[in-house]
């Protein structure tokens, strides 16, 4: 279509197009008010002044706009609609065997029907993502995150949009991170460049399920070891399922053993549809701990996955809890000791057996033999979880009465805790330790011996994980890979699979087992996961020469606390000596693939191994994935196929010591665990930007946007060249007043 028309002042704005019209008749009235007033002769010259007064002001204003005629040729445009599709995960929640995930896409069909012959675009948002989107009517779509929000939506598109969209339609529940109840109510409005713009929605929220669930797990404080914590938990239940009371446990998941119950109550509702209890829990063991909070649900339960909920907590020390036992007072253990108490963020409980079944101390074979009353089994039957750790140091388990406890210290160090175990004459297979409880927590298997002791000097060899590893670290970085001179060591079997040996012995090999085999040099320390805990073995009783021999001279002692920080730090799983950090990236979620990351604290080259198995050993198989990479510190990967509960992740590479990470995957995770739809939120948002809430059958109620034009091609043709009327206005100026002199009017 072609359009003609005139247009006055096209380059310049339009308040300046209005002064200067206003100004020109300000100046005519003048004229014609002066003649009127002053004139009173009936002269024609003195009429021509009023006449020229407005010849001179319309050349003025013609000479200031320049009028000219536009040719224009006009093309239609349909409106354009944007919908945007919300793409949560809480969007797969069902209601009469149809998600809202299901629904959003029927409303996408009826939508792109309804607006036909219009430019309708749809886009699929998350939390911090947009994508355009590729549903179909029929097709079902994965979330793109955990949550959504819309104020992020609505600003891409006003970034991104070249033309503002006529209209823009939210396919949703309302249940966003942004805007929230609050700010949809009082204070949204759209982003700028999309101001104007009519906003709609299809609620596709449903019905009110009839649901009970987890909604938030809480903690009141820090998580300390042994000390008691309080979880602050809230319960959801819809009324339609007449809750009244609702039971709340809370378990602690270990490797290797059944979940531990911590806490039980009840929850009591009343006339609100939310309840709150506080849980008192004690986590003995510091560190990454899976705490699970489970309801009974009432029956008619329409959302069974939200009744548990799996909570990971850091927990730390507020002082090292430690139990150093040893058999007699060398020089090792007086170091040790020393060196132990010198921290004043180590609680030492220590006891040194100094009497033997030979001294008559009128006393029965079951009552202990230490200097002072030993209680022995108060520690190791009821205190023992209190400690991080447990130091037996060359001690005769058989000869000091200790062997009958020791199913309960390798159930203790299964559990969580730290073991270490120091050498010298009396310890390992010199101490009846072979064949004990206590021996299938070890790193090294143990093999009788008619010499449990060697007496030759002899200097470790650094193997060569003991080279690399953080364990070591702290001891390399004063000493290097250099170690003093050892007074002789226990007899020691081979490494068991997993474990990691950091030094050997330079000359002797590992004691043969009876199943035969090649076992190799005999180890000298080693450590190794046992279930939950950790264990280390030390087959000397000579590391005090790291401080007080020739080493120690040259360090000022400080090689022998840079040793025992490491083997410390390492059984209390202190990151500064763990070889790798392992996170999940988002949310583990049962039926979805779930992003492992492993960083390591060194680059590392070769394979690598991550071992996934659910922290209670059930049936479930666990999952081997390997990768083989060449100078990487960050590794990732995809895990499929995870059933809900707790599991742990062990991570290694190369002959570093496997670094473990715990995590939980979940069936509904915090998506699910409010179902209630927010229809308020949606019918706020919409309300304040004019636009009308529907419901997925009732699109033909949305308005359709009218058709705009756009000039495809537009001519300006002045009607005389600028000049002409410059020189028009300047002669009428000139005429206006020799005529207003000859008046009299100068």
């Amino acid at each position: 279509m072609t359009e003609r028309f005139v247009v006055l002042g096209e380059d310049l704005p339009r308040w300046a197009v209005a002064v200067a019209i206003a100004l020109c008749l300000v100046y005519a009235a003048l004229s014609i008010r002066d003649v009127t007033r002053k004139l009173r002769t009936r002269k024609v010259f003195d009429w021509l002044v009023p006449g020229g007064g407005v010849a001179a002001a319309a050349l003025t204003c013609l000479a200031v706009l320049r009028p000219c005629t536009v040719k224009q040729v006009v093309s239609p445009l349909s409106g354009r609609v944007v919908v945007l599709m919300d793409r949560a995960r809480r969007m797969s929640l069902k209601a009469d065997g149809r998600s809202r995930t299901e629904s959003a896409n029927l409303a996408l069909g009826r939508l792109r029907q309804h607006f036909k012959g219009l430019s309708l675009q749809d886009f699929e948002f998350g939390a911090e993502s947009m994508r355009m989107g590729a549903a179909t009517t029929n097709g079902a779509t994965s979330p793109m995150s955990e949550d959504s929000d819309l104020n992020f939506a609505l600003e891409r598109l006003a970034e991104s949009s070249d033309v503002k969209p006529s209209a823009i339609v939210v396919v949703s529940d309302g249940r966003w991170l942004r805007p929230s109840a609050a700010t949809a109510k009082d204070g949204f409005e759209l982003p700028p460049g999309l101001k104007g713009t009519t906003l709609h929605a299809v609620d596709v929220g449903g019905r009110l399920l009839r649901d009970a669930s987890v909604l938030s797990v809480g903690t009141v404080g820090s998580a300390v070891a042994h000390q008691s914590l309080v979880l602050d938990v809230t319960v959801y239940c819809a009324k339609s399922l007449h809750c009244g009371k609702i039971p709340v446990v809370v378990r602690a998941h270990k490797r290797g053993v059944e979940p531990e119950v911590l806490a039980r109550g009840d929850v009591e509702f009343g006339d609100d549809t939310t309840s709150r209890i506080s849980l008192d829990v004690t986590l003995e063991r510091a560190g990454t701990r899976i705490v699970e909070v489970a309801i009974e649900a009432p029956s008619g339960d329409e959302v069974p996955e939200n009744d548990r909920r799996f909570v990971t907590i850091d927990v730390v020390r507020d002082r090292l809890r430690l139990l150093h036992v040893a058999g007699r007072p060398t020089y090792d253990v007086r170091a040790l000791r020393t060196w132990l108490k010198s921290d004043s963020s180590v609680d030492l409980v220590s006891f040194f057996i100094l009497r033997t079944d030979s001294d008559d101390t009128n006393a029965d074979e079951e009552t202990e033999l230490s200097l002072i009353p030993f209680p022995v089994d108060e520690l190791f039957n009821e205190h023992l979880p209190s400690f991080d750790a447990v130091i037996l140091e060359d001690i005769d388990a058989e000869r000091y009465r200790l062997a009958r406890h020791f199913e309960n210290l390798a159930r203790y160090v299964e559990q969580g805790g730290g073991l270490l175990l120091v050498g010298g004459p009396s310890a390992f297979s010199g101490g009846a330790y072979v064949g004990s409880p206590i021996e299938r927590v070890l790193p090294t298997a143990l093999v009788s011996s008619e010499h449990p002791f060697d007496t030759v000097e002899f200097v470790p060899r650094v193997t060569a994980a003991g080279k690399t590893t953080r364990i070591l670290e702290p001891l390399r970085a004063v000493l290097g890979n250099r170690l003093p001179s050892m007074p002789g060591a226990n007899s020691l079997g081979p490494l068991k699979p997993k474990a990691v040996g950091l030094w050997e012995h330079p000359i002797r090999t590992a004691l043969p087992l009876k199943t035969g085999g090649a076992p190799g040099a005999m180890p000298i320390l080693a450590v190794t996961e046992a279930r939950d805990g950790r264990v280390v073995a030390l087959a000397v009783d000579g590391t005090h020469r790291l401080a007080w021999g020739q080493e120690g001279l040259e360090t000022a002692g400080r090689a022998y606390g840079a040793l025992w920080d490491g083997l410390l730090g390492w059984v209390m799983r202190d990151r500064r000596y763990e070889s790798a950090q392992g996170s999940v990236m988002g949310d583990c979620i049962v039926g979805q693939k779930t992003l492992l990351r492993v960083d390591f604290a060194a680059q590392v080259s070769g394979e690598v191994l991550v071992e996934v198995q659910k922290l209670d050993r059930s049936n479930e198989k666990a999952q081997m994935l390997r990768q083989v990479v060449a100078g990487a510190r960050t590794v990732e990967f995809t895990v499929e196929g995870l059933a809900e509960g707790a599991y742990s992740a062990l991570a290694r590479a190369g002959d570093e010591p496997e670094a473990r990470f715990d995590f939980a995957c979940e069936r509904g995770g915090r998506a699910w665990a409010d179902s209630r739809a927010d229809h308020a939120r949606l019918r706020d948002v919409v309300a304040r930007a004019s636009g009308l809430v529907v419901a997925d059958d009732e699109i033909e109620r949305l308005p359709r946007p009218e058709n705009s034009h756009v000039a495809s091609y537009r001519q300006a043709t002045a009607w005389l060249p600028a000049w002409t009327w410059a020189l028009g206005a300047s002669l009428a100026l000139a005429l206006h007043w020799i005529s207003r002199r000859r008046a009299g009017l100068v």
